[in-house]
């Protein structure tokens, strides 16, 4: 198993190229890149060059750090065709840095609409006739985390999604920061995913269904909000022993291949305390869940 780095704490105080030598300097090996401005930005066309991935591998090779995964989010299944045929679009760019970087796995999210979830997914099916080919040619491993406020946001139904694509090369992200929002238990969700859970972000979060639902309050009452936290371990609800137990169940954490990534972002102004906290509590975590 991997364990990464996510930087986007530090978007605002590094540079993208400082990003690898940062992650050693915080005792990581690995390093995921999320959506930065220099590279995928959230929702808008790749921004990097060739120019830049040898720059960003150089970085790399001299920090000692190898980038275990590259995160893109872009509408893909968005509900609207110009919308989703421009992702499409982007997504390729996407996938080629990704193959220039030297990188096996991408991880990202459906990126569709809730109010419009059969719409959403009949554009991620139609987007995917065309992308998977590439990501099967290409060799990558394409996981797919169901993010809350999106087309499918529980955990098995995001499953039965990935499912009906039929292919071994795209897999699922468990993100521990949005358990309450996936129905499921994770212990359901990991056992029926199995062999394609390949990427795990590990970050506490509360349990907005406590209090009788009242715990966190809108105005006005009944808005269609989704409410969660990216909290260091042990600052929420997540039943951590539960969590590794889990992923030790199915021998994710014994694999070369799969990804637990720290993704922390609330504390900003802690960051590289917490982040050397996360990866110390991870391995003792996974360890002691190891039989």
């Amino acid at each position: 198993m991997k364990i990464a780095l996510d930087p986007t704490p530090f978007h605002s105080s590094h540079s993208l190229l400082e990003f690898p030598q940062l992650a050693a300097d915080l005792g990581y090996e690995y390093l995921q890149l999320t959506p930065h401005p220099d590279f995928i930005p959230f929702f808008a066309h790749p921004k990097a060059d060739d120019e830049l991935v040898r720059k960003l591998r150089a970085a790399c090779d001299d920090a000692g750090v190898r980038i275990a995964s590259v995160l893109p989010v872009l509408r893909w299944s968005g509900p609207d065709e110009e919308t989703r045929a421009a992702a499409v679009r982007k997504w390729k760019r996407a996938i080629q840095l990704t193959v220039d970087l030297g990188v096996s796995t991408m991880n990202t999210e459906f990126s569709g609409r809730p109010e419009r979830a059969e719409k959403s997914e009949d554009a991620f099916y139609k987007s995917m006739e065309e992308l998977l080919p590439i990501i099967e040619r290409e060799g990558l491993d394409v996981l797919i985390d169901p993010h809350p406020d999106d087309f499918v946001e529980e955990g098995l139904a995001a499953l039965r999604v990935i499912r009906g694509l039929n292919s071994p090369n795209i897999g699922m992200v468990y993100v521990a920061a949005h358990t309450f929002h996936m129905k499921d238990s994770p212990l359901e969700i990991m056992q029926a995913a199995g062999d394609k859970l390949r990427l795990v972000h590990v970050a506490d979060t509360m349990d907005h269904h406590r209090s009788h639902g009242l715990r966190y309050i809108t105005n006005p009452p009944g808005n269609p909000v989704r409410v969660h936290q990216h909290l260091k371990i042990g600052d929420g609800d997540v039943n951590w022993d539960e969590f590794f137990g889990g992923l030790a169940g199915i021998g994710f954490l014994d694999k070369e291949d799969t990804v637990m990534v720290s993704s922390v972002f609330a504390e900003n102004e802690n960051a590289e305390q917490v982040s050397k906290y996360q990866l110390e509590r991870m391995r003792s975590l996974s360890q002691a869940a190891r039989p």
